[in-house]
């Protein structure tokens, strides 16, 4: 109640929560005891705000992975509420309004009312208690379920159950029959189909990863296994109206662009990149200290061919010359998904990256010789090779030069680093910088954690990849079967097996990760395996050897020495003899 104290716009908050409480005597609820919340006398009906739900609903409103961590870490963070669910009493039993006047209540003055499934809620108290700050008003008299629909985290018990605390009525017969006669829209019925082998770390967003022992199979990482990181639903753009607008150029014009004009008007090139998540490997951070964000193992990086027209060549279209670097500094970019709110995915790079000859930045409209899959951001796409994969917005729908960061929320409050000493009541996301260029990387694909090896095999196979931000060459991987005290070289792959070795690439441009493979002799004796990789660029950045010094509360740029434990099986005729 302190929060409503402090809020100079709930002035109707007392009269609203008394007239609540006389609705609900008598009617079994959700009681809840909280020492944060000022307790009522006996007999009154008691309970607790539900941070789970407020948060939860502070992070579909915002639309971010980070506003949702922030309050699930608040949830946690709060004394532990005792929570004893009853049989909610029957409808009859509370007041009957009308759609309309469920409509009136769209204000804090008015009182903030939502309906969910037949039943209405007076939400006002939460009100002020929301993260996400005012968009909570955009579901006011109306449905919660068109802003439910776009995170499914809402479909759990708890959350209904502490919604359950703000019912004050139900909808009248008449208007329930008319909310079931409009179809349901689920924003992401119309995402494209999936290959059965991914491993899904969310479906709505939808974001997977290939499994870890065929990640290295293929040096270009097939479509249809390559990660998938979605923020919202997958747009359905119609390629012919598509349109792709270039605006802020100083001293030019804004343009326009047709899907067949990008193919057309300017040069085809062709960039082989690797595109990696800032979030891979963030399950070894959560087995330091819990972070917030998907689970993603080591597969949250994949390899590909994109083909397109250059940024660069784009920008010029629209007017850009030389001069311009000093007037302005960063590249926007908008996607055409977004959220209930109209918000659009966005995210910026620096200018001087994006009008490089050396910096390749391609917008792509084929993927491994092919159309942009949908997942991947049909028609166009941005690659930026060599920069997170936060920075390569799909589904693009406008470019605009400015002389500031993109305002997103994704450049301004996610996919930043942060000391270990960092948490969510300390965290500044305005202190640290957008993450851009990513640290030296490598991981084992094979064997998997936990396999067992016959001692009769007498050796060892170990695969993996490396890849390092910003163009600069892995170099070389270290390889240990004994858990770091001994260390051998193994070998590099720059291309599919069999094919001829692409040459090295020009320096700062090794967009591609290198593919590598060990076979060594079994230690003798040894019962248990942990192998250990670790990689070099050309710039001699090594991987640290452990990941407790660089954990941050996002659990990104997660890129220790990868460690596998696998076990060595003797034969049974030697076990015999033993």
């Amino acid at each position: 109640m302190l929060l409503l104290r402090h809020c100079r716009c709930l002035t109707r908050v007392g009269l609203l929560k008394t007239q609540r409480v006389q609705l609900l005597q008598g009617v079994a609820l959700p009681v809840a005891v909280c020492s944060s919340h000022r307790g009522h006398k006996s007999g009154q009906y008691q309970r607790s705000h539900g941070p789970n739900w407020r948060h939860a609903l502070a992070g579909l409103l915002a639309g971010t992975g980070a506003v949702l961590a922030y309050g699930l870490h608040h949830s946690q963070t709060e004394q532990a509420a005792t929570t004893i669910v009853q049989p909610i009493a029957p409808a009859s039993s509370l007041p009957i309004y009308t759609q309309d006047e469920v409509t009136k209540h769209r204000s804090v003055e008015e009182g903030v009312w939502v309906t969910y499934k037949g039943s209405v809620y007076d939400i006002t108290e939460f009100v002020s208690m929301h993260p996400g700050g005012d968009k909570i008003l955009l579901a006011a008299g109306g449905a919660l379920e068109p802003f439910w629909a776009l995170y499914a985290v809402h479909s759990q018990d708890h959350v209904l159950e502490i919604l359950s605390e703000y019912k004050v009525g139900e909808l009248s017969a008449e208007d329930r029959r008319m909310q079931q006669s409009v179809k349901s829209t689920d924003p992401y019925s119309t995402d494209p189909e999936r290959h059965p082998a991914l491993r899904i770390n969310s479906l709505k967003p939808f974001n997977a990863e290939p499994p870890a022992e065929i990640l290295s199979d293929n040096y270009i990482t097939p479509s249809a296994i390559f990660f998938k990181r979605n923020h919202l639903p997958v747009p359905q753009v119609d390629p012919k109206s598509y349109r792709l607008q270039v605006e802020g150029v100083p001293g030019g014009a804004p343009l326009s662009l047709s899907l067949e004009e990008l193919k057309t008007c300017f040069p085809k090139h062709t960039v082989t990149a690797t595109l990696q998540c800032a979030g891979n490997r963030r399950s070894e951070m959560n087995k330091v200290k819990q972070v917030k964000g998907l689970n993603w193992g080591i597969a949250a990086i994949s390899n590909a061919t994109w083909s397109g027209a250059r940024l660069k060549d784009v920008l010029l279209a629209a007017g850009y010359m030389p001069e311009v670097v000093r007037q302005t500094s960063h590249v926007q970019f908008e996607g055409l998904d977004s959220d209930v709110t109209g918000t659009t995915y966005g995210a910026s790079i620096p200018l001087n990256k994006a009008v490089s000859e050396e910096g390749d930045v391609l917008l792509a409209y084929q993927m491994n010789g092919e159309d942009l899959p949908a997942d991947h951001g049909y028609p166009v796409r941005v690659v930026v090779p060599g920069t997170v994969g936060a920075r390569n917005v799909k589904w693009l729908g406008k470019i605009i030069v400015s002389e500031e960061e993109s305002s997103s929320h994704w450049q301004q409050n996610d996919y930043k680093g942060f000391s270990p000493a960092t948490d969510w009541d300390t965290v500044d996301f305005k202190s640290a910088p957008a993450i851009q260029e990513l640290p030296i990387q490598s991981a084992i694909t094979q064997p998997a954690e936990g396999a067992v090896v016959e001692r009769s095999a007498e050796e060892v196979t170990v695969k993996g990849y490396a890849w390092s931000g910003g163009g600069r060459e892995v170099v070389r991987v270290d390889v240990s079967l004994d858990g770091g005290r001994t260390w051998q070289v193994a070998q590099l792959q720059s291309s599919e097996k069999g094919q001829v070795p692409a040459p090295s690439p020009p320096p700062g441009r090794a967009w591609a990760w290198k593919l590598w493979e060990l076979t060594a002799p079994l230690p003798p004796a040894a019962q248990e395996l942990e192998i250990v990789c670790k990689a070099v660029d050309n710039s001699y950045n090594m991987q640290p050897d452990s990941v407790a010094p660089i954990w941050n509360l996002r659990g990104v740029l997660s890129n220790a020495w990868h460690r596998v434990k696998v076990t060595v099986k003797e034969d049974e005729e030697e076990q015999k003899l033993l």
